[in-house]
């Protein structure tokens, strides 16, 4: 079983992932079937999780994750995580809001100490 380090704590590799048919409502179009298909939840969840790990106590925001990742990930890649890994167990709501860029009060996710 492959491990990913995650400051001080080790989180496997099979913590990470969700299966397709989460992925898509049912009834859902082909085009939307073969989408969930492909998608690398277990990469995604990772990457997201280490990156709210690393910001410790303070904590991330939605906007903050897509401004450290940047182009290089698509919007929806990255703020369809937190769900799945709050449902995990993984990270929580810390309770804390946060100006986004829409204005608005973002919730601030914090790695969920176990």
């Amino acid at each position: 079983m492959r491990l990913w380090p995650t400051s001080g704590l080790m989180k496997s590799h099979s913590d990470f992932g969700t299966p397709a048919y989460k992925l898509r409502r049912r009834g859902a179009v082909d085009t939307s079937v073969s989408a969930s298909e492909v998608v690398d939840t277990t990469n995604l969840e990772r990457m997201v999780y280490e990156a709210i790990k690393a910001a410790g106590s303070r904590g991330m925001t939605a906007d903050e994750m897509i401004a450290m990742f940047g182009e290089s990930m698509p919007y929806s890649s990255i703020t369809a995580r937190p769900s799945a890994l709050i449902r995990k167990g993984l990270v929580k709501d810390s309770g804390e809001r946060r100006i986004g860029r829409s204005g608005r009060g973002q919730r601030v996710l914090v790695a969920d100490s176990l």
